[in-house]
């Protein structure tokens, strides 16, 4: 049938119509709010480059989570900046890290908050790269164990779930079989199955103090050209025992998400990373765009392309909103 029999906006003239026929939903519990866990106490250091975000100290960090849970949020990414670095980053499996102190903070403060550990050397090596290096190159197999040695670690200390994201070959079934072995069966692997070499992570790197001192991370990180492969390296995370799969970054990348919706089952996770968040910030605050509505209206996005859980630093603002009955 065609117009004038058919009228698409028959559906779309009022808010409770627009409401009933809506295929995509956005709730509280698909988000995850990324935290930086920092030494020292009583320390909330703001991100010059992405407002509102901070680096905290392990008593201020369990604070935010605290607050966080009760405006809706119920999951957390945590990220450290340790005290010292090394070469090999070796205070990432310390009993006593940064972010293994986080995650028995926020278990004390926030039982109910669901704690997903993020697995990389990047903020804890000297040089900045996300594993051991052999001259300048990441040695890839020698960087598993370290990895392997970290999830253990993280487990140990109360992570809910484990997301490597190193992008080294074999990490998911070396980190599945340590965390095995180690009594930590039950531990879901979270993994940054398609993690692309993006422009967009450069606020990160301020809030993380993760910069690497030379190169970049395109030998380890994938190819931003790269469709087919980004599909391999997901059935590669599956077969090695994944139990859900990311894409990072989000927006740029919403064709990968939607291809994976359509080939594998598992729940999927994109991130909604530093740039993505930090432009719509820099552009709200010159009037250009509407914060709210262009914030909300990207979370939908990367939604109905597929995502299940949403890592994004407008978590907070997210279910703030949701919470007071947003229907835009």
């Amino acid at each position: 049938m065609s117009f004038p029999d058919t009228r698409f906006r028959r559906f779309r003239k009022t808010p409770a119509l627009r409401r009933m026929v809506r295929e995509t939903r956005l709730s509280a519990d698909n988000l995850v709010l990324p935290l930086f866990a920092c030494g020292g106490s009583g320390i909330a250091k703001p991100v010059s480059s992405m407002p509102g975000v901070f680096q905290h100290s392990v008593d201020r960090l369990a604070e935010t989570a605290r607050e966080a849970y009760a405006e809706g949020v119920r999951a957390v990414l945590l990220f450290g900046i340790p005290e010292t670095k090394d070469a090999t980053g070796s205070s990432s499996w310390s009993q006593d890290g940064i972010v293994q102190r986080a995650l028995r903070a926020i278990t004390s403060e926030v039982p109910e908050m669901v704690k997903i550990a993020d697995v990389c050397f990047c903020e804890y090596t000297d040089h900045g790269h996300c594993g051991v290096l052999d001259g300048e190159v990441v040695d890839n197999d020698a960087t598993l164990e370290n990895l392997a040695r970290q999830s253990v670690s993280l487990a140990a200390a109360g992570a809910d779930v484990i997301a490597p994201s190193d992008m080294m070959d074999g990490r998911v079934g070396a980190i599945r079989k340590a965390l095995d072995a180690a009594g930590f069966a039950d531990t879901p692997i979270l993994s940054y199955a398609v993690k692309f070499a993006s422009a967009f992570y450069g606020p990160f790197r301020e809030a993380a103090e993760s910069a690497p001192a030379f190169g970049d991370r395109r030998s380890y990180q994938m190819d931003p050209a790269n469709a087919r492969e980004a599909m391999r390296e997901a059935a590669a995370d599956v077969e090695e025992g994944a139990d859900m799969l990311m894409v990072k970054p989000a927006l740029p990348y919403l064709d990968i998400l939607a291809g994976l919706r359509q080939r594998f089952d598992l729940p999927l996770a994109a991130y909604h990373v530093s740039g993505e968040y930090a432009m719509l910030k820099a552009a709200a605050e010159r009037g250009w765009i509407n914060y709210d509505r262009v914030m909300m209206e990207s979370l939908l996005a990367i939604r109905r392309a597929g995502a299940d859980l949403i890592m994004t630093y407008a978590a907070r603002d997210a279910a703030r909103l949701l919470a007071e009955g947003w229907t835009e």
